[in-house]
Parts: structure tokens; C-alpha cells; sequence
């Protein structure tokens, strides 16, 4: 290999699937967590004006939920913390998920597109803080000491996702884009696989327990859990570089 060769970046779009193996509620589980309540009461800005103890309850409850499962990362996230350990180019993870799993795996390169559980915001300085403290409506910010602002840092319904122009300057310069676990149906994020084969030379891989409406979008399919297609995937990256994506 030429000394002067640099392997083409890998973006990984990551969403609800690759956490479920760990016990985390996907968004549209018919029992799971965001089917229990109405969206607009919690998980908009609207809502939050009209009733921030309810929302503020509701994510309290959502994190003593969380904290109490002792959620672990399973084995998807442990390979592609594998994959950016020992892959010679860069490699991005964009998740939609507000769970900390891919940190937890050893992930360093993560950007959470919604947000990130264990962070707080302050709606009047929007200064983001690491926190996994309960709050209230009396709660204060310790920058600018405004009461009644803080709340969770998740991106809510009709809110720009964050970390944009980062996902986008990765998804310009990647040679594969890899999708996991995700329905396809949420944009931004949805448009990614469409942002990337705009460049030639650009594989893209869809790995999700079923085909999404996304399917034909991708070049190759694998389907099956996460935890059963992500590492063998990733060990092929590795194993055989350019090749196994045919870059």
C-alpha cells in the first residue's frame, strides 16, 4: 500500500434497533416508553411552555427507568467501537438514539443528532451541562441563575437536530455510509443515504432487523438482529478495508 494512501472515512447512521438488544424501548415499540403519553404534552416546546412539571416528571422517570435497568452496551456497539479503534481512517458515529451506549463501548467520534441523556440545557443562556440530577421547576442554572429553565438537552418534535454541520461535513468526505437500526423515516436523518450517493464511489449498507422503506436506496442489505450482523460486518471492514465495501 502506498505510505501516502488514507482509508475513505466511514459514517455509521445508528437509531432505536441497535439499542433494543440492550433493553432500551425503540420509539415505536407498541409497549414502549413514548407510546405511554401524548408527544405534544412532553416532548415539544409547546408543552414545555404549557406545562414544564409534566414534562420535567415524565424524563425524570424516564432516566430513574434507565439508571435502573443498568443498561450495558451490547455487542454491535462494542464492534463498531472496535471498528474506530482499529480502522486506519475516520470513523463517524451519527446516532439518533439519546442513550450513552456507544460511549460506553469505547466510541469516541459520537454525535448525537437528538440529543443526549445526561445532559441538561438552559432554555434562557443555553448552556449544556452534564447532569443526571432530577429536575424541577425550581431548579436553577448554575451559569446565569434563571429558575424554571432548565431541561432536558433532547431534541423535541419541530426543534433542529443537533451537530448538523459536523454530520454533514463527515457524510461529504465518507467512502461508506452504514445504516443500523434504523427505520428510515425520520429526516433529517432519512436523507442522509440520498446526500451520499450524489458522490461516486460511495458504498452504502443498510443492516436493520427487516427492510425499511429506505431499501432501495442502499447497494447492499443485511438483515438480521444487531447483535448478530453488526460483528461479523465490522471484522470484514477490517479484515479485507476498501474491499469489503468495493470502494
Amino acid at each position: 500500500m502506498h505510505q501516502d494512501y488514507f482509508p475513505p472515512g466511514i459514517v455509521v447512521l445508528t437509531g432505536a434497533g441497535i439499542s433494543k438488544e440492550s433493553g432500551i424501548d425503540t420509539f415505536r415499540d407498541p409497549d414502549g416508553l413514548w407510546n405511554r403519553v401524548n408527544l405534544e404534552d412532553v416532548a415539544t416546546l409547546e408543552g414545555w411552555h404549557r406545562d414544564k412539571k409534566k414534562v420535567l416528571d415524565f424524563y425524570n422517570e424516564a432516566r430513574g427507568l434507565f439508571r435502573a435497568a443498568q443498561v450495558a452496551p451490547n455487542a454491535a456497539h462494542d464492534a463498531l467501537a472496535r471498528l474506530e479503534a482499529k480502522y486506519g481512517g475516520d470513523v463517524t458515529i451519527v446516532t439518533q438514539n439519546i442513550d450513552p451506549l456507544h460511549e460506553m463501548a469505547g466510541s469516541k467520534n459520537v454525535l448525537h443528532m437528538h440529543g443526549r441523556e445526561g445532559e441538561i440545557r438552559c432554555m434562557k443562556c443555553s448552556t449544556v451541562f452534564p447532569s443526571d440530577a432530577d429536575l424541577a421547576i425550581d431548579s436553577v442554572c448554575a451559569k446565569c441563575g434563571a429558575v424554571g429553565e432548565l431541561r432536558p438537552n433532547i431534541v423535541w418534535f419541530g426543534e433542529q437536530p443537533m451537530h448538523l454541520d459536523e454530520i454533514y461535513a463527515a457524510l461529504d468526505k465518507c467512502g461508506l455510509f452504514m445504516a443500523i437500526g434504523t427505520s428510515g423515516q425520520v429526516y433529517p436523518a432519512a436523507g442522509f443515504v440520498l446526500h451520499v450517493r450524489r458522490r461516486a464511489r460511495v458504498r452504502t449498507v443498510e443492516l436493520n432487523l427487516e427492510p425499511t422503506e429506505n431499501q432501495t436506496l442502499f447497494q447492499d442489505h443485511i438483515y438480521g438482529p444487531a447483535t448478530r450482523i453488526v460483528p461479523p460486518y465490522v471484522e470484514r471492514i477490517l479484515a479485507e478495508g476498501w474491499k469489503a465495501g468495493g470502494w
